[in-house]
């Protein structure tokens, strides 16, 4: 009676009593399953094997005891998970449904007696879900459980927190923990796994006291790691976001000069053209980094670094991609310090991962497909940080006299007071720019071209020359300071991504964080303009630097007695027109959405801008700046 009902790949809803017609096999398959598990209780009309529902039909599911329960919306969320297993008993892979069973326990079971509008894993669920958004503390949570099994005794639901995340973890929803030297040195983990000590500077791996271990092993440090592989496989399977998955491949600019996605720019095509088999399947997964450090403890004088690396995946749109929902934390390094240059013993366990998804790839169930299940591959394009972050994941260092790591061995600085100076930014503009000839920056006109840009090669045999170091920051070993040799340029180390068998071939490996950098950017800006002590540029050390470069005589510092006296420059703004200024800030009204109430960030006194956010900092450069201060500086700034 059913046959005819089978799906276009051949499957069908199972109704034994572990699957519960939420996951589908092939009719071979179906017979074992009867007979191994039962069928399920209450499926008196075969509403999905081909007979005709009635009005209350299909919306009810069993327990194990009879006892009917409203269908629950946990039943479809248990069905996109446990599909994959069954499409894995397809090809031939072992069944993991046993994991299950705690799951399908707590979905049967009835919160409370009498109560069919919640499962017991469906308020779970809820529960936690809330914990997150309004940031419970553990201990709140398990005072909340505690307090519901007080005045509903027979309320079927976990005792702690800890109880709950462990049942949350066999939905894919859990973590690795991974132990660490005190000191950065290496990670214990697969080798080191049952090691005591610190293979590199042989520190115990747990906390003693007394010079003893305590009755409980409690490790000096901890990374925790959430697998990526599961969490790109269950991007496959919902139809609807499966076909996002593909968006890239079809929503390419038909305008060249327009940049809507990143498929659009040079790098990704070059990726293309050089990794054909990876290309030829648009679902293959490309994916970008993101790291960058905080401190969890907000404005609090206790120093603490904390360092999430993210990961984004480009396949989706561009509206969809950079969404929290669709955004992967793939590793958390607790502080208190930060890695630094240990960066690439922390990444470890993600390296390993992609160079794993890069090769073998995963059977994965695409949903929006007739094939069903395929060999999903994953690769990283690039990393996007703020530019110390840069520092760490390249291995490229962002001080000293080569610091631009674009200009490399050519970067143009000099030693000014108390800092090194960049310059000759005019090399960028076009040939016959009217800056070039300009005397007004330097004295001199720039006659230099743009700096020449490295080749793969030349890149990868400026890293052959750079020594390798010992990680960690053990006073003995990793802290040691080396002097680098001349032939190691700014290199630091030899970054860990160039372990991944792709990353050499690519143009863009490292991209600088634009919404950071015009924040920075801005609040110099603005500082300089308004004459804020504070944040400022026009120092006194930086119109001594004038003088000591023969340039802008008009700027430079002069006695009047015992005072030293500082001339007032044309690009700051006299208090008169400080407050027009920051009244015109008041007066400008945004459309809803656009920007938030800068109005707020004024000081009192009309006198400077406070608490400027990232998306204020960017409106203010981009659409307020230059109609703010046309009538209040010299046209020639």
């Amino acid at each position: 009676m059913a046959k005819p009902f089978v799906n276009d790949r051949g499957f069908i809803k199972c109704p034994c009593r572990r699957c519960l017609n939420n996951a589908s096999h092939q009719l071979e398959d179906l017979e074992s399953h009867i007979f191994r598990n039962g069928f399920m209780f209450g499926y008196n009309q075969w509403i999905h094997h081909g007979e005709p529902a009635t009005a209350n039909a299909g919306t009810t599911v069993a327990g194990p005891s009879g006892g009917i329960h409203e269908r629950d919306e946990m039943f479809d969320v248990l069905d996109d998970i446990i599909s994959e297993d069954a499409d894995e008993d397809a090809v031939g892979g072992p069944s993991s449904n046993d994991q299950y069973d705690d799951l399908f326990a707590a979905l049967r079971s009835e919160l409370y007696p009498g109560v069919s509008s919640f499962s017991s894993l469906n308020f779970l669920v809820k529960l936690m879900h809330l914990k997150v958004l309004n940031k419970w503390t553990n201990k709140s949570f398990d005072e909340l459980l505690k307090l519901l099994k007080l005045a509903f005794p027979k309320i079927d639901l976990v005792e702690s927190h800890y109880k709950a995340k462990k049942l949350m973890t066999k939905m894919g929803l859990g973590y690795s923990s991974i132990h660490v030297c005190k000191n950065d040195c290496a990670l214990f983990w697969k080798e080191n796994s049952l090691k005591d000590t610190c293979p590199v500077c042989s520190e115990s791996r747990w906390k003693l006291q007394s010079g003893k271990r305590s009755g409980k092993n409690v490790p000096h440090k901890m990374l925790r790691y959430f697998p990526v592989g599961p969490r790109l496989k269950r991007l496959f399977a919902t139809s609807k976001i499966a076909k996002l998955m593909r968006c890239h491949s079809t929503g390419k600019s038909k305008d060249n000069d327009v940049m809507r996605h990143p498929v659009d720019g040079k790098s990704w095509q070059e990726f293309d053209k050089r990794h054909p088999q990876f290309s030829g399947d648009v679902r293959n997964v490309r994916l970008g980094l993101a790291a960058d450090g905080f401190n969890p403890f907000g404005n609090m004088s206790l120093s603490y670094s904390m360092w999430p690396v993210v990961l984004t995946t480009y396949n989706l749109p561009p509206w969809i991609c950079m969404k929290a929902e669709y955004l992967m934390l793939s590793l958390l390094i607790l502080g208190p310090q930060s890695p630094g240059k240990d960066m690439d013993v922390f990444l470890r366990p993600l390296i390993d991962e992609l160079k794993e998804l890069w090769v073998h790839g995963l059977d994965t169930r695409d949903a929006a497909s007739e094939n069903g299940v395929f060999r999903m591959r994953a690769a990283l394009l690039w990393t996007v940080n703020d530019f110390p972050a840069r520092s760490s994941l390249s291995g490229w260092s962002g001080q000293g006299y080569r610091a631009c790591p674009t200009c490399n061995e050519d970067t143009p600085s000099m030693r000014v007071i108390g800092k090194t100076a960049y310059f000759g930014h005019r090399r960028f503009l076009p040939t016959n720019h009217h800056w070039r000839s300009n005397l007004q920056f330097d004295g001199r006109t720039e006659r230099k071209r743009p700096p020449r840009r490295f080749s793969m090669t030349d890149i990868l045999e400026q890293l052959r020359r750079v020594k390798t170091g010992i990680p960690g920051k053990h006073p003995n070993y990793g802290r040691v300071k080396r002097k680098r040799g001349d032939e190691e340029l700014n290199w630091r180390k030899k970054s860990i991504f160039y372990e991944l068998p792709y990353w050499a071939t690519i143009e863009l490996k490292h991209n600088l964080d634009v919404m950071h950098i015009e924040k920075n950017v801005c609040d110099s800006l603005l500082g300089t303009l308004l004459g804020d002590p504070h944040k400022s540029k026009d120092t006194d050390n930086a119109r001594r630097d004038l003088a000591k470069l023969g340039i802008r005589h008009e700027l430079h510092l002069f006695e009047d007695g015992n005072k030293l006296m500082k001339p007032a420059a044309d690009y700051t703004f006299f208090e008169a027109n400080r407050r027009k200024f920051c009244r015109f800030i008041i007066s400008v009204k945004f459309p809803d959405g656009f920007a938030s109430n800068m109005s707020k960030n004024v000081a009192q006194n009309d006198s400077c801008l406070l608490g400027l956010k990232s998306h204020d900092c960017h409106v203010i450069m981009q659409r307020l700046l230059p109609v703010g201060c046309r009538s209040l500086v010299n046209k020639n700034i």
